[in-house]
């Protein structure tokens, strides 16, 4: 049985930033998975992820968590995990809705209000005046 993308992400979704105390997978860490046949009944597994600063000082540690948790899957023969800086990552528009909530990161979009503007005091006031 193949090892598949999204049974890739489920691990991945498993490993969590330490200090953010966020799944890697729903930061929007990861940029990519790739799974391919090794040719002798089990797959090579390749993965392009980034850190949420190059200065990050947990950063060895994720990528061997990654390195290890994928390569512990049952049909995995092989796992390379890719650093990748550009696209600069940013939560703003990378990571999942729940993780934007969670870092007070979500903002509410109010352009799809069909509701009318409230009138303003002085208006109220001059209507019931009348």
């Amino acid at each position: 049985m193949s090892v598949t993308v999204e049974q890739v992400r489920g691990v991945l979704k498993t490993i969590f930033d330490p200090e953010i105390h966020l799944s890697i997978a729903d930061l929007g860490l990861i940029y990519g998975v790739e799974v391919t046949p090794d040719g002798q009944g089990k797959d090579k597994v390749a993965v392009r992820m980034t850190l949420t600063t190059p200065a990050c000082p947990y950063g060895p540690a994720l990528l061997s968590k990654v390195h290890a948790d994928v390569g512990a899957m049952p049909g995995v023969s092989d796992v390379k995990v890719d650093l990748a800086w550009i696209p600069p990552w940013d939560p703003r528009t990378m990571a999942s809705d729940e993780a934007k909530l969670q870092m007070g990161l979500f903002e509410l979009n109010d352009d799809d209000d069909d509701d009318p503007q409230p009138e303003s005091a002085a208006s109220s006031f001059s209507k019931t005046q009348k």
